[in-house]
């Protein structure tokens, strides 16, 4: 447990039981804590399912699971804010991969799709149905699984064929820009002190971008120095990989 594709995925398996009552995500801790009826033999099995190496650490009787509602408007807010800025930079980081010909830049623009789906989901399922949360799981999955596997056939492609070294330049600038902001998003999300988990989920999900946008920074140099497409085209693969993985996550949540 340490995203937010994976906290959505143990939230959507257990939505169904009626004994759920409360889910408290400790993300750092890698610790879950369930308020529930009856016993947990049933919650435990689902979690089992998910292959998290889940484990039982304590159980224990409490006369009430209390669940805190306060400064809800302002992290909704907050969410919508970090969603905006990550579709931004993906639309930019597509248009310019294009332009510069570079499968960095257009590896890290499914990387922010891939932030943006996750936040999209947390703010349009919420408060909505079973079938609407499942629904938007299966949707946003499968997209983002067809867009890595495009990705892959055209590294394949460029890795066999005669491609033009990517424009560096181009990379680096948008790379920059790119991490900027993702640390804007950090900024944000350290500004608001909440505690909530979904917020820190957020944190160490972005803070996982800087490396990436660091990554392609990277490889732009080694372009420049090797004069040489293979570094660009590696580091696509990397960030497709990454962004693969994440969809296998996210369609889990629709079962």
């Amino acid at each position: 447990m340490d995203c937010p594709s994976e906290e959505q995925l143990i939230r959507m398996k257990l939505t169904d039981l009626p004994e759920i009552q409360t889910l408290n995500f400790d993300i750092p801790q890698r610790k879950l804590t369930v308020y529930h009826t009856g016993t947990h033999e049933n919650i435990h099995h689902q979690l089992n399912d998910l292959k998290l190496d889940t484990c039982l650490s304590e159980s224990i009787d409490v006369n009430k699971a209390s669940v805190s509602t306060e400064n809800v408007h302002q992290e909704r807010k907050l969410l919508w804010q970090v969603l905006a800025i990550n579709a931004f930079f993906f639309a930019l980081e597509l248009i310019t991969g294009f332009i510069s010909n570079s499968m960095g830049l257009m590896a890290d623009s499914l990387d922010m799709l891939a932030d943006s789906i996750v936040y999209g989901m947390a703010l349009w399922a919420a408060g909505g149905s079973v079938v609407r949360k499942k629904t938007i799981a299966l949707f946003a999955g499968y997209f983002q699984l067809v867009l890595a596997m495009l990705g892959f056939i055209e590294v394949i492609r460029r890795f066999v064929g005669l491609e033009a070294t990517p424009d560096y330049l181009i990379m680096v600038v948008v790379s920059v820009f790119a991490l900027l902001a993702n640390a804007l998003c950090l900024y944000l999300l350290q500004k608001s002190k909440s505690k909530e988990v979904h917020i820190q989920a957020s944190m160490i999900f972005t803070s996982s971008d800087v490396f990436v946008n660091l990554g392609v920074m990277v490889a732009a140099l080694l372009v420049f120095i090797s004069q040489s497409p293979y570094p660009d085209i590696l580091i696509g693969s990397i960030v497709f990989v990454i962004v693969g993985k994440g969809a296998i996550k996210i369609l889990k949540l629709s079962r």
